[in-house]
């Protein structure tokens, strides 16, 4: 039995209802009619941040800033894994710098820092960049896989 899930969309950040057995088969957004997924990190502010982590897909989240050296080492290996790791999870990217509140809410005390939301709610963390394997051995260990 399928069931329907909330998703929003990356690019006017309306939720959208779909059959969870759908996900792979490229849905569009009921609202702007564009693609739910890109296959690429989402950069998001606070109020779009809402929207995606409130939603039923997980939202793994890497907080950086552009002049943090891991952070920019880690940044090839995040984007590559949004293109595997979609539809299961949406990857977002949070600018420190841009995002100084954002940052705050969560505590935000070393970057890359490194989160996994779901339905609102936190349910991974950790800080620091990591190997692609670990990076996504990590993600699905989390996410139940």
């Amino acid at each position: 039995m399928t069931q329907s899930m909330i998703v929003a969309c990356p690019h006017c950040h309306r939720k959208n209802r779909i059959d969870s057995a759908k996900l792979a088969e490229s849905p569009l957004c009921g609202v702007c009619k564009s693609g739910l997924f890109t296959g690429q990190p989402l950069p998001l502010d606070a109020s779009a941040f809402n929207a995606h982590a409130s939603s039923d897909l997980p939202l793994v989240v890497d907080f950086w800033a552009p002049w943090c050296g891991p952070c920019r080492q880690f940044a090839p290996v995040f984007e590559k894994a949004a293109g595997a790791l979609e539809p299961r999870a949406r990857l977002a990217k949070v600018n420190t710098e841009d995002q100084q509140q954002l940052a705050a809410r969560f505590g935000i005390r070393s970057i890359p820092t490194l989160l996994i939301m779901r339905s609102g709610k936190e349910i991974a963390r950790v800080a620091g960049a990591m190997p692609a394997g670990q990076f996504t051995q990590w993600v699905n260990q989390q996410l139940g896989e």
